[in-house]
């Protein structure tokens, strides 16, 4: 946070529509600075308004020209855009590149749009630790629609699911077998199905693998080619309801801008699905537990460095190198001497 600036003061000019202390508030929280409890506290009741769009799958897929395309289209439908784009970051240095900022640079000059790169810092699961606090504090300062764009790590790419309200997963023809299509967990948290770059050879392919898993999960026996004969593959999953939101295929040239204004309009009416729904209630539900989960979690690390000093962590981490003792009963271990050590 700035020398001489107070939280209060941050969240004020914040609040009041100040780009530079939006930006600010997110470093604050990224680096974990003692003032971002109060910061994100006085942030949160003036959120809730904004509906947060995911936008995941493989590298190579498109994901970021797809996202400033997305952009563009809101901005175009008088909308304002917060991006967080994930990027990977070193496991040595750290560091990372953020080259989604600089894919993105065209976007820059809209005062509607507000970009912002993050680091995984080492998190899985295709997010910064600190993406739901950089949400809540965007979230706060008014943005409409904010995309969050994961890093592509592949098929274990899900934490996004648990942030976003609408999930789309990114496919793209020429990436790998089909049948990968199928096999990948990632697509059981599409809210939309999309098939970027599908004017290249391979796409209806592709489309037709992606339609296919949809008739699986919606619990549809499907055709399908197995060692070159063609046979029917029995449903994985009892029928949804009625009334349950069926994830719409859409076919995109993010490039060309072409399947942009379909997308916009799928994200529309999973949002309107949502609203007012038992759906989207219980979508709300899960997103609060693993907001809790996250805070419970970066609380009891806090906790732990506190009442723990460094050489008995080191201790514990050598007695599991040297298999003197396996890491539950090492971690059972810790919390017993947080619990005698307990204030």
């Amino acid at each position: 946070m700035p020398a001489g600036d107070t939280a209060a003061a941050l969240v004020e000019r914040l609040l009041q529509g100040d780009r530079r202390a939006l930006a600010q508030a997110i470093t604050c929280v990224e680096n974990g600075e003692t003032a971002a409890g109060e910061l994100l506290a006085a942030l949160y009741p003036h959120g809730g308004r904004a509906h947060v769009i995911g936008v995941t799958g493989s590298p190579g897929t498109g994901k970021s020209t797809l996202v400033g395309a997305l952009a563009r289209a809101y901005r175009g439908r008088g909308l304002t855009v917060g991006i967080l784009a994930i990027d990977p970051s070193s496991p040595f240095t750290g560091g990372a590149l953020l080259g989604d900022r600089l894919r993105m640079r065209d976007l820059a000059g809209d005062a509607g749009i507000f970009i912002r790169s993050m680091a995984t810092r080492g998190s899985t699961g295709g997010l910064s630790r600190m993406a739901a606090d950089a949400v809540h504090a965007i979230d706060a300062a008014g943005f409409q629609r904010i995309i969050i764009e994961t890093v592509g790590a592949g098929q274990d790419e899900v934490e996004v699911a648990r942030l976003a309200h609408t999930v789309i997963v990114v496919e793209a023809p020429g990436l790998g077998d089909d049948i990968q299509a199928i096999k990948a967990g990632i697509l059981e948290t599409a809210d939309i199905l999309l098939v970027n770059k599908a004017d290249r050879e391979g796409a209806e392919q592709t489309i037709a693998a992606l339609r296919m898993m949809l008739e699986l999960r919606n619990g549809t026996p499907a055709v399908v080619a197995h060692h070159g004969a063609m046979m029917a593959a029995p449903a994985t999953a009892p029928s949804r309801q009625e009334d349950a939101w069926q994830p719409p295929l859409i076919a995109t040239v993010a490039t060309e801008g072409r399947g942009i204004a379909e997308t916009i309009d799928a994200i529309e009416a999973h949002r309107a699905h949502l609203t007012g729904t038992p759906e989207g209630r219980e979508a709300e539900e899960r997103r609060a537990e693993a907001q809790l989960d996250r805070a419970l979690d970066e609380a009891l690390r806090r906790l732990l460095a506190e009442k723990v000093d460094a050489a008995t962590y080191r201790q514990a981490v050598e007695d599991i190198a040297r298999r003197r003792r396996d890491a539950r009963a090492t971690a059972e271990q810790l919390v017993e001497l947080l619990r005698s050590r307990g204030d």
